[in-house]
């Protein structure tokens, strides 16, 4: 079973490093990442959902093996995430299932106010001390801002500029999604469910919008209860009628 995670805005293939020793030994970790970090760090940032959908498909169909698998995106993950599948299943490769957390869909308000890339140094530092999950030498140190705030300006345009992209978007794929008590728009969870022909799945866990470092054996059970679930070839055409 192969298990594909696409990363959160600003982050990069270790992103779910804390996930990675609750796997089982079956299940092959494949964490992606967009250009411009990581490993990718010399390639150009991309700043537009179908660029970095494109390149995410790209991914997966280089590493595909023959064995079924899963996606996983969190927060931005989550929304590139939906139409990775939609294009996977066109091109007749699609996924047992998608695992959502940190997001309760497409088409919500999840930023009041300017938009997060187009801020200034100030107010986009600030926006980041809300969503949580930025380590403090981040905020005090000018070179590790000056480091990944290109990353995450890039990251958030490409989720605001065309906030209507997956308008009218549904799945074959079961969507099982996650989110924190703590996130805005938690009670919106079961958005979701509008994007999916398939059969739905939710779960809200203790905490802020990365609840997912505190909840790494919570979510290693999920990504396991889905592989169990879905992994019959007939599995997504039953859950869908």
């Amino acid at each position: 079973m192969q298990i594909f995670l696409l990363h959160f805005a600003g982050g990069n293939c270790y992103s779910f490093d804390f996930l990675r020793k609750q796997m089982d030994k079956d299940m092959k970790f494949l964490p992606l990442e967009l250009p411009g970090r990581g490993k990718r760090y010399r390639e150009s940032l991309l700043a537009d959902k179908p660029s970095a959908i494109k390149d995410y498909v790209a991914a997966i169909r280089r590493q595909r093996n023959k064995e079924a698998y899963l996606i996983y995106g969190h927060s931005m993950g989550a929304t590139l995430g939906l139409s990775v599948v939609k294009e996977l299943e066109v091109l007749g490769d699609p996924p047992i299932a998608l695992i959502v957390s940190g997001n309760a869909g497409p088409g919500l308000k999840y930023h009041e106010g300017p938009k997060r890339y187009l801020m200034n140094d100030e107010d986009f530092l600030q926006e980041l001390v809300k969503l949580g999950g930025v380590p403090q030498e981040f905020l005090e140190s000018a070179e590790l801002y000056e480091h990944f705030a290109p990353i995450l300006r890039a990251d958030f345009e490409t989720l605001e500029k065309d906030e209507d992209f997956e308008a009218g978007t549904k799945i074959q794929a079961p969507i099982y999604a996650i989110m924190g008590d703590e996130e805005k728009l938690a009670d919106r969870i079961d958005n979701w469910k509008n994007f999916t022909l398939g059969h739905f799945d939710k779960q809200v866990l203790p905490g802020n919008h990365f609840f997912i470092h505190q909840h790494a054996a919570a979510i290693a059970a999920i990504i396991k209860q889905c592989c169990m679930k879905y992994s019959s070839p007939n599995s997504i055409v039953r859950c869908s009628s």
